[in-house]
């Protein structure tokens, strides 16, 4: 678990949910944009009405464009962000679904044929044919997100596996078929809005204006849709994972930002339903900004109902095990962390770190702090995600007496994990802590309580 991928002031744990954020949009476009297509596509065909077509070449080329190449390097960019900052939590998820993910794979493929043959072929096959690639396309970007969908949500509420640890008594899980349900339905909100971002850029305006219209009710029935089994979702949580969300809700901001984000959304489905001749590519593409603030809101509170855990009730966030697994042959490692200490448990914490002395308390206790606490935290004062100095600050903690006495019942509250580690280490982080507090202008950092230590 060290060395340990610490960004500075971002922390790791932002620049993943800053990429996944952004890929929910292209991925949710691949995923929903061609049932768009194939119903405008057949319209055409069947009403004679070929200026339709040029929508659909313009559209398939932004999902060829922004899904297939921005879409494709984020979710590389995932892969990677996650395995360096929770190599474990990723182990994890692959020895599970490993045939998950390579079922999703396989559909993946299918897609990338799919569309490029659909691009090619426009008007050079028969429609019948044609709308069947689409329907292909269509149907195996769909199943994707019911494979990827399982090994998400099983983060969140691995439910029976963590008894048995069967591959389908996690994957079907009991916050997946909300889950599933809620981003299929959001999806064709972003089909629909991508659609009218693309209408306003139709030479074509009486084209533009049915498109736009009926993507706008396609926006308005999966914003709808997506609202109601959201509720679904949040009655199927874990009771921990509803307690979190509760405080969040109490605490506001990120929450806020998302409801704020959804109904801008819908409103402005409602304005272009109206007045389509309002849907040009400027406040299209704002909407989408919106859009995307939205998401990433939603997806820090889907992060915080799950902590202290990165696989729930299983492994926490600093990839510690806490307790056996039996099913899975897996022993919990706290036990032996606290006889031996997390500096000997870590493979690459430096040789002369491992023994904690006086001379290099503070360096023991910030490896300490870099293994245990950067997953969720920054250590810089100036940090964006929960900076200790400041968490220090707001707690009222002064003293390394006071620090150390905190840190041993931190699991007392819902979202944290109980520290593991020598009763020695403990003191090291403590120190550390309070070297990092802010202190008044002119008074020497930690001078009148590090000093404490060696009484």
């Amino acid at each position: 678990m060290y060395p340990v991928w610490q960004v500075p002031v971002m922390g790791s744990a932002l620049v993943i949910a800053f990429i996944a954020s952004f890929h929910i949009l292209p991925s949710h476009l691949a995923t929903s944009a061609f049932w768009f297509n194939v119903y405008v596509e057949d319209k055409a065909y069947k009403e004679d009405r070929p200026e339709l077509l040029e929508f659909i070449k313009k559209y398939v080329l932004v999902i060829l464009i922004f899904s297939f190449i921005f879409g494709s390097l984020s979710g590389v960019g995932i892969w990677y962000a996650v395995t360096v900052s929770n190599p474990k939590g990723i182990s994890a998820l692959i020895h599970n679904y490993v045939w998950g993910w390579a079922s999703e794979w396989v559909f993946f493929i299918i897609e990338i044929l799919a569309i490029y043959i659909y691009y090619y072929t426009l008007g050079r096959v028969d429609d019948r044919t044609h709308l069947t690639i689409g329907l292909i396309y269509a149907i195996g970007s769909w199943i994707s997100m019911v494979i990827i969908t399982g090994i998400i949500s099983f983060m969140l509420s691995p439910g029976k596996w963590l008894r048995t640890g069967g591959f389908f008594d996690g994957f079907f899980n009991p916050t997946y078929l909300p889950q599933l349900l809620m981003r299929t339905s959001f999806m064709f909100a972003i089909a629909g809005l991508y659609a009218i971002v693309v209408a306003g850029t139709l030479k074509n305006r009486e084209v533009a204006s049915f498109i736009v219209r009926r993507a706008s009710v396609w926006g308005m029935a999966g914003a709808v849709l997506a609202a109601l089994f959201f509720k679904l979702y949040l009655w199927s949580l874990p009771d921990t994972a509803k307690e979190l969300y509760g405080m969040s809700v109490l605490v506001g901001t990120v929450p806020d930002i998302a409801v704020a984000a959804f109904i801008a959304l819908f409103v402005w489905f409602i304005v272009v339903w109206i007045r389509p001749q309002l849907a040009r590519l400027v406040p299209g593409v704002l909407a989408i900004l919106i859009l995307l603030a939205g998401i990433f809101s939603a997806e820090s509170v889907r992060e915080r109902i799950r902590k202290p855990y990165v696989i729930d009730h299983y492994m926490y966030s600093n990839q510690i095990i806490p307790n056996d697994m039996v099913a899975k042959g897996v022993q919990g490692e706290m036990g032996t962390i606290d006889r031996e200490g997390i500096l000997h448990y870590s493979y690459f914490v430096p040789e002369g770190l491992r023994t904690i002395d006086d001379a290099d308390l503070l360096r023991s206790g910030r490896i300490i702090a870099q293994i245990e606490c950067s997953a969720c935290h920054t250590l810089e004062s100036n940090g964006w995600l929960r900076p200790l100095p400041a968490m220090m600050e707001k707690a009222g903690l002064v003293t390394v007496d006071d620090t150390q006495a905190f840190i041993g019942f931190l699991d007392s509250f819902p979202f944290m994990p109980q520290f593991a580690g020598t009763a020695a280490e403990k003191r090291a982080l403590a120190a550390y802590l309070v070297s990092i507090r802010p202190h008044p202008a002119g008074a020497p950092a930690g001078r009148a309580t590090i000093g404490k230590i060696h009484r």
